[in-house]
C-alpha cells in the first residue's frame, strides 16, 4: 500500500511536468490556485488535526500509514479539476503523514514506516503531455515535526503525540530539514513554490502573530539553500507576522489581506510583495467526513473577487478522500467556479488591486487603463465613485441598461434592472 502511495506521488509530480523560469509575474498573473491537504490522516475522516494532542505510540501510529491506500488517485484528474476551475498552480501538502506529525512529503531521508526507509522514484514520462495544462507545482513544508526525536519542545507546552520524552537536538533537526528540502528541490524537476507552515509552534507565547521565537529557525540558511538549488522557486511562510528577509510573497490565512475575521491577522499588508489568501471550501483542511459546511459557489467567487481586489491570489483548499478522489461537492464547487472564470476571468487574471480596497458593496480590479468594478451586493442600487480620467463604461454582466452620469471626477453608476446573481461587473476605461 505504501508503494502505491509513492507511485501515486510520482504520477502527480510527473503530471505537472517541467516548469520554466518561475518568477513573481506568473504568480501575480495567476490569481487562483489549489491547495491540497492529503495524507494518512484522511483514513480517519476527522480532518488533518485528528492526531493533535494524542499520545499514541509510534508503532500504533504507523499502522495508520500501512492502511493508507489511495487506490483511486489520478494525477490527471486532479490536474484537470484544477484547470477546469480556472486554477493556475497547486500547492501540495503532505503525502502520507498525519499532521502535525511530519514534514511535508516523506522522503528518503526519513523512515516512512515501521518497515524501513522508502525512496520516492521520479519519472517524467507524462511531462510533455501534461505540461501544456499550464499548472505549476509547489510543495507545502511543515516546519514543525513532533514525531521526530530531534525536534525541540518544552515539557508542558503542548501534549505531543507518541508520548515523546527524549531531549531534542535542534541543530540536527535543522540539518534534517535542509536534507529534505534538497531532495524535494533536486528530485522533482522545477518547483514553483515552497510553502512553509508551523513557525508558530516555536513562538514564545505559542500564538500567531508573535515574532519572538524560542529557537532559531535558521531561515537565512534554509531560504539561501532553496535559492541556490532553484533560484526561481518562490518562498512563502504562513507565520502570520510581517514578511521576513528572503520571502517572495506574503500569506494570509482564511482572510482577505488586511482583514481579521478568523483571528490570524495582525500583520501589516506588504506593499512590496505579492499576496495570497488560503481558504477552505468547507471548514476542514483535510478530509472530514462529518464536515458538511461547504461554502456556496457565490461565496467562493466573492472571496476570489475580493482577494483579487486587494491584489492577492486565492489558494483554495481541497482535502481528498482516503481513496485519492476529490469529493463530489468540492468538485462541483470548483466546476462552477470554473464556469464563472471562463466567462469573467479577464477581470481577475493578470489584474492588480483597484484604487479602492474592497468595500461592502464589492471590489475593483485593474488591468492597465481598464478598471473592473465588481458589484457583489445587488442592493447597492447606485454607486458613486471618484474616477480620474473617466472615458467610458459598459456592463459585462447583468441584464438591462447601465446608468452613467458624471460630475467632475465623480461618476455615478445606476445598476441595471436585473443585476447579475453573483457579480455585476462594470468595465471602465480611463
Amino acid at each position: 500500500m505504501i508503494k502505491k502511495a509513492f507511485l501515486a506521488l510520482s504520477a502527480l509530480v510527473s503530471a505537472f511536468g517541467t516548469m520554466q523560469g518561475a518568477d513573481t509575474k506568473w504568480f501575480t498573473d495567476a490569481r487562483f490556485g489549489m491547495f491540497v491537504h492529503f495524507g494518512a490522516s484522511s483514513v480517519l475522516g476527522q480532518g488533518e488535526w485528528v492526531m493533535y494532542g494524542r499520545s499514541i505510540p509510534r508503532d500504533k501510529y504507523f499502522l495508520l500509514q500501512d492502511v493508507f491506500d489511495p487506490h483511486a488517485f489520478s494525477a490527471k484528474e486532479w490536474v484537470a479539476t484544477a484547470k477546469n476551475a480556472g486554477m493556475k498552480y497547486i500547492i501540495f501538502r503532505r503525502w502520507a503523514t498525519s499532521p502535525p506529525c511530519g514534514s511535508c512529503i516523506r522522503t528518503a531521508v526519513f523512515s516512512f514506516n515501521r518497515r524501513g526507509t522508502y525512496s520516492i522514484s521520479y519519472t517524467n514520462s507524462n511531462a510533455k503531455k501534461l505540461q501544456k495544462e499550464g499548472i505549476k507545482l509547489g510543495f507545502y513544508y511543515s516546519l514543525l515535526d513532533w514525531s521526530r526525536e530531534d525536534y525541540q519542545w518544552e515539557t508542558g507546552r503542548r501534549s505531543k503525540p507518541f508520548g515523546r520524552t527524549a531531549p531534542s537536538d535542534w541543530n540536527h533537526y535543522i540539518e534534517f530539514m535542509k536534507a529534505q528540502l534538497t531532495e524535494l528541490l533536486t528530485n522533482y524537476g522545477d518547483i514553483a513554490v515552497i510553502w512553509f507552515d508551523g513557525h508558530w509552534d516555536q513562538s514564545v507565547n505559542q500564538t500567531d502573530s508573535d515574532p519572538n521565537t524560542i529557537v532559531d529557525w535558521h531561515y537565512d540558511e534554509i531560504y539561501g539553500l532553496i535559492k541556490k538549488l532553484q533560484p526561481n522557486c518562490l518562498i512563502a511562510n504562513n507565520h502570520h507576522i510581517n514578511p521576513l528577509k528572503g520571502e517572495d510573497y506574503q500569506v494570509f490565512e482564511r482572510d482577505v489581506p488586511g482583514e481579521n475575521t478568523a483571528g490570524y491577522g495582525g500583520a501589516d499588508v506588504s506593499t512590496r510583495l505579492p499576496l495570497e489568501t488560503c481558504q477552505t471550501i468547507s471548514d476542514a483542511w483535510g478530509f472530514n467526513i462529518t464536515d458538511t459546511h461547504y461554502k456556496p459557489t457565490k461565496e467562493l467567487v466573492h472571496l476570489l473577487v475580493r482577494t483579487a481586489g486587494m491584489g492577492a491570489n486565492l489558494l483554495l483548499n481541497v482535502g481528498p478522500q482516503p481513496d485519492g478522489l476529490i469529493d463530489a461537492t468540492s468538485t462541483s464547487r470548483l466546476r462552477e467556479m470554473g464556469e464563472w472564470m471562463s466567462k469573467n476571468g479577464q477581470t481577475i487574471y493578470g489584474t492588480t488591486a483597484g484604487w479602492l480596497k474592497p468595500q461592502n458593496w464589492g471590489a475593483i480590479t485593474t488591468k492597465g487603463k481598464t478598471h473592473y468594478i465588481h458589484v457583489l451586493d445587488p442592493s447597492a442600487g447606485a454607486l458613486a465613485l471618484d474616477i480620474k480620467g473617466f472615458k467610458s463604461a459598459k456592463l459585462l454582466t447583468g441584464e438591462g441598461k447601465l446608468g452613467v452620469s458624471k460630475n467632475g471626477n465623480t461618476v455615478t453608476f445606476t445598476l441595471p434592472e436585473k443585476p447579475d446573481a453573483i457579480d455585476t461587473i462594470i468595465e471602465v476605461r480611463i
